[in-house]
């Protein structure tokens, strides 16, 4: 049923799919579910080159036996509500769900600092979960991490500058995919079908990453 739970042999046919090279949208298609069900399944689940439809499966059977229903408050959708929204979102963008929890959890703490410790503790997980999930965060100019000298230990912040340092990552990033882009275009021929298909590929993200940066520079001054 397209509402009801994944099952076992769909879970299957999903690992079936990704081995494949499907696409999120047609593995939805094949089993008549949302998209939306497919990418979450396997965004919570080690993602697409980690998914094992068993260790899911299982995972699943956990998460649903520790699984106590609150009553909901009377003033709307609880904290914690909002905070499950935001990370729903993250992960279907294609954030790994934990880099999702570690970075709605430090975006909504008082002073957007925290440990590898505190983390740790209140997401209750591993350090090393901790530790892949930070890492992901800081190579995508989404939290920084600083030293604490007296104490020997990494502090993770997130700052006014994290939404601009990680729009300005993602530039750098596509940069060096315009750049071998338009390489393949070269080495291929520019009168060729394959090097002109690359040539207008390598442009047209050339114009849009300026722009983006152009857009991103004129309105840093929103965080400050």
């Amino acid at each position: 049923m397209p509402g009801g739970r994944l099952t076992q042999q769909e879970r299957q046919r999903i690992a079936d799919g990704l081995a494949d090279g499907l696409s999120y949208a047609e593995i939805a298609r094949r089993l008549d579910r949302p998209t939306s069900t497919i990418s979450r399944e396997v965004g919570r689940n080690g993602g697409p080159g980690g998914y094992r439809p068993q260790q899911a499966h299982r995972a699943t059977a956990q998460r649903a036996r520790r699984s106590t229903p609150t009553p909901p408050r009377a003033g709307g959708p609880s904290g914690g509500a909002v905070e499950e929204e935001i990370i729903e979102l993250a992960v279907r963008s294609g954030m790994p769900r934990m880099t999702a929890r570690v970075h709605v959890d430090l975006a909504l703490s008082e002073n957007g600092r925290r440990t590898a410790a505190e983390l740790t503790r209140r997401l209750k997980v591993s350090p090393a979960s901790v530790s892949v999930a930070v890492n992901f965060l800081v190579q995508h100019g989404y939290v920084r991490r600083e030293r604490d000298p007296q104490r020997r230990r990494d502090i993770y912040v997130i700052d006014d500058d994290a939404w601009y340092n990680s729009v300005a990552t993602s530039a750098r990033q596509t940069l060096a995919t315009i750049r071998a882009t338009m390489a393949v275009a070269e080495s291929a021929g520019l009168d060729t079908p394959v090097g002109q298909r690359s040539a207008k590929a390598a442009t047209f993200l050339e114009r849009v990453i300026t722009d983006m940066m152009e857009s991103a520079d004129r309105w840093r001054f929103l965080l400050e």
